[in-house]
């Protein structure tokens, strides 16, 4: 049994424990490390593929060599839209009034993982969407989603990672392209239900895009967003990760105003 301290008996703990510390002491550990580490991002070059309407991302570099002062100096700058490679979907994305990159609060971007894997079903079918079916045939295996979880959907798609025609289901840029993609999705049952009866702090997956390719609607976008869930999209190495019991934290580039942008997602346990 574990018993709770009175006011009384914590104030004269604490009070202890300060008079006996010197007011200019400093912590003597060092910081426990997790054994195992994930990084889940693609980086960020010339290959990186992003949604066929948006332009690629560019490093340019502005200095790189010695300096006439004999020190060495190296430095670039970038452009690329938001929405490409390993990237934040902010709710503003889809929803009116949702939060912005930058407002999103830092807790909803650090949490307990779970890995659902449709690999095999997408590997059938590349216009598979993840249904309600699929999330509670994992709760079989592993017990209920907890509330403030974040969810991350292994459809296998980071395997095709490089190559832009497998990865999207064409070559093709510019707004023809977008009615020739091909990849899986969130269903927007599963979207509801996630937000409705698990209360998730944020959904993941390794393809493009929270809905399928051939969504023209984008429902799951809208409701995840409604609910001020944001969402991750190019997730990579999802096949490293256990199914649960892990932490995930995503950090965008802190965009005001923004309706996405550039993301570093890892996990550890």
């Amino acid at each position: 049994m574990i018993r709770t301290a009175t006011p009384l008996v914590l104030a004269a703990t604490l009070h202890a424990v300060s008079a006996a510390a010197p007011p200019s002491s400093a912590p003597t550990g060092h910081p426990v490390l997790p054994g195992t580490i994930v990084d889940l991002t693609h980086a960020f070059d010339a290959d990186t593929i992003y949604w066929p309407t948006a332009g690629g991302f560019v490093l340019e570099a502005v200095a790189h060599g010695v300096t006439d002062k004999g020190y060495f100096y190296a430095a670039n700058r970038f452009c690329a839209a938001e929405h490409g490679g390993t990237h934040l979907d902010a709710p503003i994305h889809f929803f009116e009034g949702g939060s912005t990159a930058d407002a999103i609060p830092i807790e909803q971007l650090i949490g307990v993982g779970v890995r659902v894997d449709v690999s095999g079903k997408c590997a059938k079918d590349r216009d598979y969407r993840i249904g309600v079916e699929d999330l509670t045939a994992w709760e079989g295996q592993h017990g209920r989603i907890p509330a403030g979880a974040i969810v991350l959907l292994q459809t296998g798609w980071a395997d095709r990672w490089g190559d832009r025609t497998a990865y999207l289901g064409t070559s093709r840029t510019g707004p023809e392209a977008v009615a020739e993609l091909h990849f899986p999705g969130l269903h927007r049952d599963a979207a509801r239900w996630l937000v409705r009866e698990r209360t998730v702090k944020a959904v993941g997956l390794d393809t493009p895009s929270i809905d399928y390719g051939q969504s023209t609607l984008f429902e799951s976008h809208v409701i995840l967003f409604e609910a001020n869930v944001p969402a991750f999209e190019n997730v990579a190495s999802l096949a490293r990760l256990p199914a649960k019991d892990f932490v995930v934290a995503a950090f965008p580039m802190k965009i005001r105003g923004g309706t996405g942008g550039p993301l570093r997602i890892v996990a550890w346990w």
